[in-house]
């Protein structure tokens, strides 16, 4: 093995791990005190689940043989037959290279979570994430990232998870959030997130972990891991910045929300682009992204109605969707050699362009199509929706008897947690012990 690039690989896959805790907090700081504990468990859940469906089935459908170019088989099943110590192109263990596949199957189905917080069912949300990963991820990785993949066939270029991990989590957060209607409570104003703080510590190990993801699909040590670096950083810092100042002119003034939200676009949008630009397209795609997730989140989604709680869609889904289609514009050879045809932006005509508009059209209408109907069928032997009365109480008391606060409010619990101020109130009140005010107005 490649000690370097071995090493540098196992660093990513604990990078790409640690976002799914970020994520939890950074969706569970938006929520409401209601739900803080369903987001929060809905999300982190996923690392357990994910990692023993891609032990199970997920690595055998995504990468060992080829059925019809949509998905693998399943002779690799329980990782059965497959040589841990064989090593890849860049000389890492095969082993060490699932084990960064199998991070990416796990934050995928958390993106999507924020969605539908706070209505739908734990149930339904567990046996939808394990139905999803085998129905529609699996398959997306194997379309993509296989070499036999009818995408990878086509030319698609997607270095980090532009059409498998963000388009995909961003199709399901919009269609699920369809399916399931809005929130009881929906269009209340002010809506009151719980912890701002955990937003912007959400957001930072999201962003740290990111490089993971993003340099570490380059899968060694080498110019395209340090160039995927650089134009992650890039994006990020133009997309955070610029969804500022669209608050600044248009709402009158920057919000901690607003800036983590588009610092996450500009994670989202680089994401398929960031192994195949330069520096100068990476600025222009995490602007772009920003601009498209904004004014979706701010104009569109009102008037569409489908009520993604946590903008799933908005950031993940819209940057994802701009982010895939303008590495058809800022791809060249220059920074990555596997690139066959120039951006359009860089003299390669429209081919690039066109393949990658394929490409992401694809990812959604399967994605809408998969997921619309394993939602349907399950619905027919489970309930997808929690009752009125639990949304309004919140389901981390109805879903899980858990609160994310155990301080208690003094006013709801009087007798319970007097203070000794007023259990020896007498005591405390030294000369005034003998004095009653009732019968002096001027003591009032």
């Amino acid at each position: 093995m490649n000690a370097a690039n071995t090493s540098f690989m196992i660093l990513s896959s604990i990078l790409v791990l640690f976002m799914t805790p970020g994520l939890a907090f950074f969706y569970g700081g938006l929520v409401s005190k209601r739900n803080v504990v369903n987001t929060m468990l809905s999300v982190f859940i996923m690392t357990g689940v994910a990692i023993v469906l891609w032990i199970v089935i997920g690595y055998s459908l995504s990468f060992s043989g080829n059925i019809g170019g949509v998905v693998g088989d399943v002779k690799n099943f329980f990782m059965n037959g497959v040589d841990l110590t064989s090593l890849t192109a860049t000389k890492i263990p095969t082993g060490i290279f699932s084990v960064f596949e199998m991070m990416f199957a796990i934050i995928t189905p958390a993106l999507f979570v924020g969605a539908v917080v706070g209505r739908i069912k734990f149930n339904f949300l567990l046996v939808f994430l394990i139905l999803w990963s085998i129905i529609i991820y699996y398959p997306m990785v194997h379309l993509v990232w296989s070499p036999n993949g009818l995408l990878a066939g086509l030319g698609t270029l997607d270095f980090a998870g532009g059409t498998v991990v963000h388009i995909n989590a961003g199709v399901t957060a919009f269609v699920l959030s369809a399916f399931l209607g809005k929130r009881v409570k929906f269009g209340d104003i002010p809506h009151t997130h719980y912890n701002l703080p955990w937003v912007l510590l959400g957001a930072t190990i999201l962003w740290i972990g990111w490089y993971g993801f993003n340099a570490g699909s380059a899968m060694g040590v080498d110019n395209i891991a340090a160039q995927a670096t650089i134009t992650t950083t890039m994006s990020t810092g133009t997309a955070m910045v610029t969804w500022m100042i669209l608050d600044m002119i248009i709402n009158g003034k920057p919000t901690l929300v607003g800036v983590c939200t588009g610092t996450l676009c500009g994670l989202v949008g680089v994401t398929p682009a960031c192994g195949f630009v330069t520096i100068a397209g990476s600025f222009w795609i995490g602007m772009f992204s920003t601009f498209a997730s904004y004014f979706f989140v701010n104009y569109l989604k009102d008037r569409i109605g489908v009520d993604d709680a946590l903008d799933a869609f908005g950031c993940h889904g819209v940057s994802g969707i701009v982010g895939s289609i303008a590495t058809g514009l800022f791809a060249t050879k220059s920074v990555n050699p596997i690139v066959a045809h120039n951006g359009a932006f860089y003299g390669g005509g429209f081919h690039q362009l066109g393949v990658q508009i394929i490409a992401t059209l694809a990812t959604i209408v399967f994605v809408t199509i998969a997921a619309s109907i394993i939602i349907k069928l399950l619905s027919l032997v489970m309930p997808m929706r929690v009752n009125r009365k639990e949304e309004k109480m919140g389901l981390d008391k109805g879903e899980h008897g858990e609160e994310a606060d155990y301080t208690v409010d003094m006013s709801e619990n009087l007798d319970e947690y007097r203070s000794d101020l007023n259990l020896y109130s007498k005591e405390f009140r030294g000369q005034l012990g003998g004095l009653d005010t009732n019968k002096d107005p001027h003591l009032h």
